[in-house]
């Protein structure tokens, strides 16, 4: 990562120069001026703009990166950040990137420069670089649900044993058919929770089944596509494993508008399941997430680092591994 002290260097110049260059604190003649920018731009400078405002004090405020809210495991807990850290006087700022790394390193640099004392993070897992320099740069970094670098703490759950467990219900119910919706295996709920599922399959003498689309994941339309390719590829199909509530609700439309009746020909559970699941007409069976938890523990262990009583000394990072349970409806 570049410093002042690199930016001086090819600029042929001293630090304060370029310093007051950069904050515009006092008079730099133009082509010193010019030299620095270009020096900035060669280098991929970031001015530590956070720090600054640290010197000054906490801004009590925590930026929270997740890929959407709306019909996701995000909007069920986000209010557990929320309370526990008014509870503490801090606010919080929500970005979202639709698991999109482009848009995901947009809103990580533009929150990095934004006076932020923390960031609670669900990556994509292609950035991890970006987060280590943000983390480097004095911002405590806590991640959620997905567990990119080990060299940070987070709050999750044991998704391999949830595929591991739904697929297992499943086969309990009679189901011998069934397949699993997919998507890539950068995501590591995705990724972790298919060889849960290939564990059990394996164990049982059954065939996994499993489909992967290129259309954006986090969507009922994503798991109305994939439900409409497991009918077409597998004509014994007897369960579906959705990855969440939205592809369960897609999956549940799917079966319908082809007369196939769930659960008595066709059972669906949802591997992340919400508030949304007990409400549809047929309810649906869901391993659901301590979310509120999940958001309370991970604002508190942000917070916890960032007002650490040496801030030159990171703390070692926690791993927190929660519960998630069956919820029996009327799906499977």
């Amino acid at each position: 990562m570049s410093t002042l002290k690199d930016v001086a260097k090819l600029a042929h110049c001293n630090v304060s120069t370029v310093s007051r260059a950069l904050n515009n604190t006092s008079y730099v003649h133009p082509e010193t001026r010019a030299r620095i920018m270009e020096a900035v731009k060669q280098l991929g400078y970031h001015p530590n703009v956070l720090k600054k405002g640290l010197q000054m004090g906490k801004r009590h405020t925590i930026g929270v990166v997740v890929p959407q809210i709306q019909l996701s495991i995000f909007g069920d807990l986000l209010p557990g950040i929320e309370q526990e850290a008014k509870k503490h006087g801090y606010a919080i700022l929500i970005s979202t990137t639709r698991d999109n790394a482009f848009t995901e390193k947009e809103e990580l640099n533009r929150l990095r420069n934004g006076f932020i004392d923390g960031m609670i993070v669900a990556g994509t897992g292609r950035n991890n670089r970006l987060i280590r320099s943000i983390h480097a740069d004095g911002i405590a970094i806590t991640q959620i649900i997905r567990e990119n670098d080990p060299l940070l703490g987070g709050v999750y759950v044991d998704y391999e044993s949830i595929g591991y467990t739904a697929a297992n219900y499943m086969y309990s119910k009679g189901c011998h058919h069934i397949g699993l919706i997919n998507s890539s295996h950068l995501i590591i709920p995705y990724r972790d929770r298919m060889i849960g599922y290939k564990t059990a399959m394996k164990e049982h003498d059954l065939d996994p089944l499993t489909i992967e689309l290129d259309t954006g994941v986090h969507s009922v339309q994503y798991g109305y596509d994939c439900a409409l390719r497991l009918i077409d590829q597998e004509p014994r199909l007897d369960g579906i494993l959705a990855g969440n509530d939205a592809q369960g609700i897609g999956v549940l439309r799917a079966l319908r508008e082809n007369g196939i009746a769930c659960p008595d020909e066709i059972r669906v559970i949802s591997m992340t399941g919400y508030e949304v699941g007990k409400m549809l007409e047929t309810s649906l069976t869901a391993v659901e997430l301590p979310a509120f938890e999940i958001g309370e523990r991970a604002c508190r262990m942000n917070i916890e680092e960032i007002e650490r009583k040496d801030p030159d000394i990171w703390p070692k990072p926690k791993q927190v591994i929660l519960d998630a349970k069956i919820v029996k409806r009327e799906s499977c």
